[in-house]
């Protein structure tokens, strides 16, 4: 029986480490985080899932700690899997198993190395993504590939659309693969990272809108920060709008030049962008209230005296 340990975090770790264990994969130890209280938890719980195994459970600031990687060293695993684990890893830990370290990236790589790669491929306008299994080696997600899986990416597809996939495709190359990789069988493949990419994190503040893009653009961004991630936003004379959900453009120009307007027409609420294109807004907040289709009118023109709303 092979052991592993496990750094694991997120629906992905939940779904990865679930594959282990019914594979029959001995892991001695998970690795995961504690929950930020500030953060919105709409994952499901790795800690949770280890605890209902049997399985010890610890949750260091730094998994690169000496100490630490004593601690991990005495267990002396044949493999250490990440899924989803926010912390790099540096050398001494991915040297520690006898058959390699092996991470899970929500991405066919080389495509959108780094951080949150999936709301990065969405204002891409990518139409597919989707897990691959690769070597941990020191440079982020740099190492030969032993698995993907791929899938599509819809065009009103949100986040949380494309995450639920990506975990299931996660899942997939997973079962697929572990029976090879366990026996040593599977045959890692180099990347060309030049044929790739690399994004970093992105924060709040990046989900502001510039209506002045074309409107597939601003749809982009819209599906790729809605909720449960913090949402698109702009600020108005009249307070902050923060964009939840929108239909992709369909081609439709507006009556107000490229100008950048919300308005309302026929109980449905429309956002003219910098191309002059139409994009049609589902789920609008103001200042925190919902902005309803079938009221926007009387709504805009109760705050603004008119039946429009500036934009720009």
């Amino acid at each position: 029986m092979s052991r592993a340990i496990v750094f694991a975090y997120h629906n992905v770790g939940v779904r990865c480490l679930s594959v282990l264990l019914a594979h029959g994969v001995d892991v001695a130890c998970v690795v995961t985080h504690g929950d930020n209280p500030n953060e919105t938890i709409w994952f499901d719980s790795v800690a949770e899932l280890a605890a209902r195994n049997d399985i010890p459970v610890i949750t260091p600031e730094d998994p690169n700690d000496p100490a630490m990687v004593a601690k991990l060293t005495a267990l002396q695993p044949d493999f250490l899997f990440s899924f989803y684990y926010r912390l790099m890893l540096k050398a001494p830990l991915l040297a520690l198993p006898r058959h390699g370290a092996w991470n899970m990236h929500g991405s066919l790589l080389p495509k959108y190395r780094g951080r949150v790669p999936v709301n990065w491929a969405i204002i891409h306008g990518e139409r597919e993504t989707g897990a691959t299994l690769h070597q941990m080696v020191e440079k982020p997600d740099a190492g030969g590939i032993v698995a993907q899986q791929a899938v599509p990416i819809l065009p009103d597809d949100t986040a949380f659309d494309v995450f639920n996939k990506v975990t299931l495709a996660a899942e997939m190359a997973l079962d697929r693969v572990l029976p090879d990789l366990l026996s040593g069988r599977a045959q890692p493949r180099a990347q060309d990272l030049a044929a790739g990419s690399y994004f970093g994190g992105r924060k709040a503040e990046d989900g502001r809108i510039d209506w002045t893009q074309p409107a597939f653009q601003v749809h982009n961004l819209i599906r790729a920060v809605a909720p449960p991630y913090p949402g698109a936003f702009s600020d108005s004379s009249k307070g902050r709008l923060r964009m939840l959900r929108s239909l992709h453009p369909t081609g439709e120009t507006g009556p107000h030049g490229g100008r950048p307007t919300l308005f309302a027409r026929d109980g449905r609420l429309f956002a003219e962008c910098g191309d002059g294109r139409l994009l049609r807004l589902l789920a609008v907040e103001l200042d925190g209230l919902p902005l309803t289709p079938g009221t926007a009118c009387d709504q805009i023109n109760a705050i603004s005296g008119t039946s429009t709303l500036s934009l720009s």
